[in-house]
């Protein structure tokens, strides 16, 4: 076994001290976004930029700016890395796009979602390098944790940042990242979870059936929303895109990761109600998402 395998597993097979998960509820997740004054304008409630969408992932990337802005963040911007990429969303023409070099470094950013379609190359670490010199706080899926996986002087950068940072790894992410095989994470997903939550000084979302949720201060959750017809492309940028917004709207990186985790699963499960689990698509849940996160709000009014 590689000698870096050898040691995770040794670290891994040394239990953290923390109780049993406890369950994510509506009830709990539901107060975490303030409601909106009646004089509210956009301004009040943040801005996103999504860095991404490289070339034959634009979709990625614009998945996740939908999603932050269908969740309410007052303006989203995407920052796509390909070179033939849209000036405009015919979907969603209240985006407002980029070059990923541009978007990065926009001024008045209070969220940066990094790697949704980002790729690995050169071009992509040098986005990354810049979205952690960055004092916007971060979210960080896909592409940019196999990034982190690869350097361990972006890793050291993320550890010193004082912005709040959500990384949302699945289990072959969390591998890399902690240099074992996707079996032992799966394994020992507790551990796996609280061990990334210490390695990155992050909250951390490990994916898949009943996520686990590890908040910055070492307590864990688990979600019991979500079932099998989420296991298609896109679902993954969508709730980097949701925790983006619920982060630019004022909500910590703890609880907006726990809000987002509970409400992307329970919009799959309101979208498999109505017989439509085989062929769910992220764009579906995304727009269930918003109608319970709005519901929500009015039942707890």
């Amino acid at each position: 076994m590689h000698p870096l395998q050898t040691q995770t597993e040794l670290n891994m097979s040394k239990r953290i001290s923390a109780p049993s998960p406890e369950p994510i509820t509506r009830k709990q997740v539901a107060r975490f976004l303030p409601k909106r004054p009646r004089d509210s304008h956009k301004g009040m409630f943040g801005t996103v930029a999504v860095i991404g969408g490289n070339a034959g992932m634009i979709g990625a990337a614009l998945l996740a700016a939908r999603a932050a802005h269908r969740l309410g963040a007052g303006c989203v911007h995407a920052g796509l890395l390909a070179g033939n990429a849209p000036g405009v969303d015919m979907l969603q023409p209240e985006l407002m796009l980029h070059c990923a070099a541009e978007a990065v470094q926009l001024p008045g950013v209070d969220v940066l979602a990094v790697g949704c379609g980002l790729g690995r190359d050169l071009a992509a670490q040098k986005l990354l390098h810049d979205a952690l010199h960055s004092p916007a706080a971060l979210v960080l899926d896909a592409d940019a944790l196999n990034i982190l996986a690869l350097r361990p002087d972006l890793r050291g950068v993320l550890v010193s940042r004082k912005s709040p940072g959500v990384a949302t790894p699945h289990p072959g992410e969390a591998a890399r990242l902690l240099a074992c095989s996707t079996e032992q994470v799966q394994a020992d997903r507790v551990a796996a979870a609280l061990k990334l939550a210490q390695k990155l000084r992050c909250s951390v979302v490990l994916k898949g059936a009943n996520s686990l949720c590890a908040t910055s201060d070492g307590k864990l959750f688990v979600n019991q929303t979500g079932n099998a017809g989420m296991s298609s492309a896109g679902m993954g940028d969508v709730l980097t895109g949701m925790i983006a917004a619920f982060v630019a709207q004022g909500v910590s990186g703890d609880e907006a990761m726990l809000l987002a985790v509970h409400l992307h699963g329970a919009a799959g499960d309101a979208l498999a109600q109505q017989q439509a689990t085989i062929g769910m698509t992220g764009t579906e849940v995304t727009e269930w998402a918003r109608w319970l996160l709005n519901q929500w709000l009015y039942a707890a009014s």
